[in-house]
């Protein structure tokens, strides 16, 4: 029963992340950058309900400090979580005597106008989250820089992954949240199609080379991925995309895909970027633009990547590492949790390929954490509970939410009950998951954009571009989206 629950909870943490991934939600209406919103931009159901937190903030508390959480933004909105979150409040509130924690639940689908809402109306919460880095930048400007407390008493980051701490880390706006709980990314391997072809699995360790198919040891990284890629790209008759006779209108198995993600978070492979530069203008970076061109090539011309057409095909069958037919697959730690239900074959985890932008791998990164509002009137007494979240409370909350508790010292219990959850989970090398938090990306494919979700929008209508048609001019199509999204910046910027 216990493992039924904690696979259960970690569906719903799951369809959160997806949620964020997509755009969906109340994202999909508007543009709730704190930097933009008015008071008159609010609703009629968003207004009411920050009447409702005013009147509950009036409320007598006695002696105690009063700190409202909100949640919404992510995992924590359905109603099965509502008395997980209560107990947390309740621990909290019997922990100690100057604080009252009060929680404040916002449906997924009210939860960003509902925010944009208070903010506009200096009635913000003091607390929010989960909350992933999309969810996060939709209110760039709003959050408190934590480095301040964190100096104040010195408080101890050593059980965190440094490169996470950074990952955390706003140029512009300081440190914006600490490591809570995080989804890495790494390679899901489908040895049978590895042993079908005789090739040796991809590396389990970072740093480890690859032994190729003529038997030479080289380095495990881009150019590599691609050569094994194209031997595991068969057509119907067993002839693969390295054969002259390799017939590409009728393909059955592709070497490599990206599992449920969008031009962002594809273009990561070739290392962090982000379609906006240092002075706010719109930007497709030159590694980014050399990705953009590969996974083209990778689509029509090398085709060991299912095109817009493979993809929506019973090949892939909507979920190209389950289908089977995919013999590596780039995946989320969630996704473990929530889709492979049905799988028939032998699969593991790997490490993911180095690229020349970094020297070295970049694995992205979904990770949720909670945020102190910079409007907060109490945010030493906010400080109080988000290091109860993050501290004494944190094996609890990444159970209750079902991710991978940043905390080192926790992981392991961790990976001992998810491995039993899933099917021959005891044979997973989960230790390159926990080995692929140090290549998260920073900046995160997730993070701000003006506009984010017309830009947003764009970008992917060039994604599913290159998806659709052959013969197309890349670096044209490029810097036509760099221009699109400059207007979209600038009509953003003048609102």
């Amino acid at each position: 029963m216990k493992n039924i629950r904690f696979l259960h909870i970690i569906l719903l943490a799951a369809l959160s992340l997806l949620l964020f991934a997509c755009g969906g939600g109340e994202a999909e209406e508007a543009d709730t950058s704190a930097e933009d919103t008015t008071a008159a931009e609010a609703d009629t159901p968003a207004e009411d309900a920050a009447e409702e937190d005013e009147e509950m903030a009036e409320e007598s508390t006695g002696d105690r400090q009063q700190v409202r959480w909100f949640v919404g933004l992510g995992a924590g909105s359905d109603e099965p979580m509502f008395e997980p979150q209560e107990q947390v409040v309740a621990d909290f509130n019997a922990s100690q005597d100057d604080i009252e924690l009060v929680l404040e639940i916002v449906d997924a689908d009210q939860a960003y106008a509902t925010l944009a809402t208070q903010i506009a109306a200096g009635n913000a919460p003091d607390i929010v989250g989960p909350v992933g880095i999309r969810g996060r930048d939709f209110f760039r400007g709003a959050w408190l820089d934590l480095q301040p407390l964190i100096d104040a008493e010195n408080y101890d980051l050593s059980d965190f992954d440094p490169a996470l701490v950074e990952f955390y880390v706003d140029a512009a706006e300081g440190q914006l949240g600490l490591p809570f709980a995080i989804f890495p990314s790494f390679l899901s391997v489908n040895y049978d199609l590895f042993d079908e072809a005789g090739l040796e699995y991809p590396p389990m360790e970072y740093g480890a080379p690859y032994v190729n198919a003529d038997g030479e040891e080289v380095p495990w990284d881009l150019d590599a991925l691609r050569d094994v890629a194209l031997l595991l790209t068969v057509d119907a008759n067993g002839n693969d995309a390295t054969s002259p006779d390799f017939d590409t209108d009728n393909i059955v198995q592709f070497g490599y895909y990206e599992q449920w993600t969008d031009f962002r978070g594809v273009a990561t492979l070739f290392g962090p970027g982000s379609l906006v530069d240092d002075s706010g203008n719109a930007q497709v970076p030159d590694h980014w633009r050399d990705a953009a061109k590969w996974f083209y090539d990778a689509q029509w011309n090398e085709v060991f990547y299912p095109n817009g057409i493979y993809d929506a095909s019973d090949i892939i069958a909507g979920n190209g590492f389950e289908s089977g037919n995919v013999a590596m697959s780039h995946t989320h730690l969630w996704y473990h949790g929530c889709c492979i239900g049905n799988i028939d074959f032998t699969w593991n985890l790997a490490a993911m390929p180095a690229n020349e932008f970094t020297g070295g791998p970049t694995a992205k990164m979904h990770a949720d954490t909670f945020g102190i509002m910079k409007s907060s009137d109490n945010p030493e007494a906010a400080w109080e509970v988000l290091k109860f979240f993050l501290g004494e409370n944190a094996e609890e909350m990444t159970k209750m939410y079902g991710g991978m508790p940043a905390r080192l010292s926790l992981q392991d219990t961790y990976f001992t009950t998810f491995a039993e959850s899933i099917a021959d989970g005891d044979t997973i090398n989960w230790q390159v998951v926990v080995d692929s938090m140090a290549y998260a990306d920073n900046p995160n494919h997730e993070s701000y954009m003006p506009s984010p979700q017309e830009a947003n929008d764009r970008y992917n209508e060039f994604w599913t571009l290159l998806g659709q048609e052959p013969d197309r001019d890349v670096d044209a199509d490029i810097d036509l989206l760099i221009e699109d999204l400059q207007a979209i910046y600038d009509a953003a910027g003048n609102e």
